[in-house]
């Protein structure tokens, strides 16, 4: 299913608007300019391509509890952290929607509209799950993904690409699995996968082949504790800062899994590809 989010351009500005307190992710806003909203903690964040202040006042007068603490204005190059170009992670070819760079022979090309949410490819985590997914999927190995912390849809669309059937890529953020929707649309994949918007802990307990946990280590901890995840067959960790990893590492210690490789991008971010009891046992 596609979502009306507007594809932006490196040029396109950007015209932010800081709220304290929630406008309602479900919350309609019907301005034609209007790009998404993004909530976090008890703050939003509105983002529109043209000034909007009358806009974002008729909102905050809907609801009443609302306030403006501040406006910023910047182009979509800028809010992305710089220059979004074709980007090169292994066999992967991540092409924004404005470039299409051509695949070599053995590469697999990629659509990604990042929009407003984090996750155009560039972050360590983003490039060390793209390298184990590639490794759980090789030999048709994996059929079946649950996709937890989903973000843009990256790795669902990469897994879909390597041949994974059925997909359930979960975002709490409203505005990620909205973004997750478009993503799987653009690259016509809307057979394979499946976004939802939800908490991972409820979702953990169907078996599949992978399970990807890109996600807050708040989350992670007590996700590596429950039944569902024994059920999966192989497993990528991620998002986890040292003292994180080491923690997650030393409980699984004592579980039916064996970990078979891990990354450690600049001493900061920490991912882990691992196996359970029962993919150990075929």
């Amino acid at each position: 299913m596609a979502t009306n989010i507007p594809l932006l351009r490196p040029d396109t500005q950007l015209y932010i608007y800081y709220i304290e307190g929630i406008v309602p992710p479900h919350h309609i806003i019907t301005a034609e300019h209007f790009v998404g909203n993004w909530v976090e903690d008890n703050f939003s964040f509105l983002f529109f391509t043209i000034p909007s202040k009358d806009q974002v006042s008729e909102i905050l007068e809907s609801f009443g509890d609302l306030s403006l603490i501040d406006e910023y204005e910047m182009s979509y190059a800028q809010w992305q952290g710089g220059v979004v170009e074709p980007i090169r992670i292994g066999r992967f070819l991540l092409n924004p929607t404005w470039i299409k760079a051509s695949p070599t022979e053995h590469e697999i090309a990629i659509t990604l509209d990042s929009g407003v949410v984090f996750g155009n490819g560039t972050h360590a985590t983003t490039q060390a799950c793209l390298e184990a997914i590639d490794i759980a999927c090789s030999g048709n190995k994996a059929k079946t993904m649950l996709d937890l912390g989903t973000g843009t849809g990256v790795l669902a669309l990469a897994a879909a690409k390597l041949g994974c059937k059925k997909i359930v890529a979960v975002d709490y953020n409203y505005l990620a699995s909205q973004t997750a929707r478009q993503n799987v649309a653009l690259n016509e994949l809307d057979d394979s996968i499946v976004v939802v918007n939800g908490k991972a802990e409820e979702l953990i307990s169907a078996p599949t082949d992978l399970l990807v946990a890109n996600i807050h280590y708040d989350v992670m901890k007590d996700l590596v504790k429950t039944e569902g995840f024994l059920k999966q067959k192989w497993f990528v960790l991620s998002g986890l800062l040292k003292s994180e990893a080491e923690q997650i590492v030393a409980y699984l210690a004592d579980q039916p899994v064996l970990i078979l490789k891990r990354w450690n991008q600049d001493e900061v971010w920490h991912t882990i590809l691992g196996i359970t009891q029962t993919e150990k046992g075929l």
